[in-house]
């Protein structure tokens, strides 16, 4: 369990509390790119770390982020014109550009030089791998642009979505840290299954738990009835992201998850799809972007929300639950998850948990993301910022029994440059 103290301090992301402040020393992603598809498109709402803010590309495709409202009589800027350079609130035509600065000022007499005195909250964007980025810190301190492999091949190779998951951020990380819930959650039957497969029921994997530059190297070790010892190797990489293991090393499909506060009770669910050496086949491309796949889901229209929801019970089928072929019931990994984290309210009271030897990474992944804030506030550099230190995976892999993991799989889990084919 936590104090009910290092709770709050864990999940409160406001722009004056010690997670706020380190959160802010990262590169985060905003917006898919094709949410902005064309100069002068439409802008978008996007809530990050508990502000309201607006995007928009301009006329000469620069990207823009902006305090949701006008400075002057504070009316939304969603509603705004992108024209010319700018982004025109349509209450009295004040006009900004990408970087905050009131370009124009119909509403004042030609001969005034106020609007050279306003300006706008406006932060630094990014545009690459398909994915906008924003960073939110002190401009002194703006790190190097992470760079995991999800964001260097080609776009034919990679397919992302995001989605609004209702809980605080870091129930969800805990969720995607967690291997040994795989056993349970997202059982399914096989008929003819394989040692993998086998493997993966038994629901308790021990844990070993690593501690590294840029976050955490989690191994979860399930025995085996063969000579082998079958495990799946997680990374956790700060502030937010977790690498997930293929179901097997054989995959080709390797999978990624940020978890991105808007607010304290609020989060954007990342999901990154990739294949590494080859295109995504367009029959499961149509299903990633249909929604209808076990990590992408469907959406309701216009929104970010999904369509399977805790008002709708995540669309729970108690037949298909009581069949077995489900062992939740629910459709879908992504929102299994969701589901179970959204369940426990939209703040866990950590201090009134019961955790076990199953818990471990979850228990090491909380205190590196307090010492982290810690240490920021007595002025030690957050870890994860050198992006050198991201150029890894995850792998699942079967490895002689007394071979410790770091050592049997050592290959599989470093980014290799030369394994895969660059976007750029």
């Amino acid at each position: 369990m936590l104090s009910i103290e290092d709770n709050k301090m864990l999940i409160e992301t406001g722009a004056n509390t010690p997670m706020g402040k380190l959160f802010r020393r990262y590169w985060i992603p905003a917006l898919l790119s094709e949410e902005l598809p064309a100069p002068d498109c439409p802008p978008v709402r996007v809530t990050l770390l508990g502000e309201k803010l607006v995007a928009f590309r301009d006329s000469n495709n620069q990207i823009g982020l902006l305090d949701e409202h006008c400075p002057h009589r504070k009316a939304s800027l969603f509603f705004g014109r992108n024209e010319e350079g700018g982004l025109r609130c349509v209450y009295h035509g004040w006009k900004f550009d990408a970087c905050g600065k009131c370009v124009d000022m119909p509403s004042e007499p030609p001969e005034s030089n106020f609007k050279n005195k306003v300006t706008i909250k406006s932060y630094p964007c990014q545009e690459y791998g398909g994915i906008i980025w924003t960073y939110m810190g002190p401009p002194d301190e703006m790190p190097d642009q992470p760079v995991f492999e999800f964001t260097l091949v080609p776009p034919s190779h990679r397919y992302f979505s995001r989605r609004i998951q209702e809980s605080n951020y870091f129930q969800a990380i805990e969720g995607g840290i967690d291997s040994s819930h795989i056993s349970f959650l997202h059982r399914r039957v096989h008929e003819n299954p394989t040692p993998t497969q086998l493997a993966v029921e038994n629901g308790a994997p021990k844990f070993e738990v690593t501690k590294t530059d840029y976050g955490l190297l989690i191994g979860a070790r399930r025995d085996t009835k063969e000579e082998n010892i079958y495990w799946r190797i997680t990374q956790f990489v700060m502030p937010w992201y977790a690498l997930i293991p293929p179901t097997t090393n054989n995959s080709k499909l390797r999978t990624g998850h940020a978890w991105v506060p808007m607010d304290d009770e609020n989060c954007w669910h990342w999901t990154f799809s990739w294949i590494p050496e080859s295109p995504i086949k367009e029959a499961d491309l149509a299903k990633m972007k249909e929604g209808d796949h076990e990590l992408h889901a469907a959406l309701i229209p216009g929104t970010l929300r999904p369509v399977q929801n805790k008002d709708n019970n995540y669309l729970i089928d108690r037949e298909l639950q009581a069949s077995k072929k489900n062992y939740s019931g629910i459709k879908g990994i992504g929102i299994q998850d969701a589901a179970v984290q959204e369940s426990a309210g939209v703040i866990v009271d950590r201090s009134k948990e019961r955790l076990g030897t199953s818990d471990a990474a979850i228990i090491v992944a909380r205190r590196v993301m307090l010492n982290a804030a810690q240490g920021l506030e007595n002025g030690v550099n957050p870890p994860g910022l050198d992006v050198e230190q991201l150029k890894v995976r995850a792998a699942s892999v079967m490895l002689p029994r007394g071979v410790p993991f770091q050592e049997g799989a050592s290959e599989l889990l470093k980014l290799n440059e030369d394994d895969f084919v660059y976007s750029y």
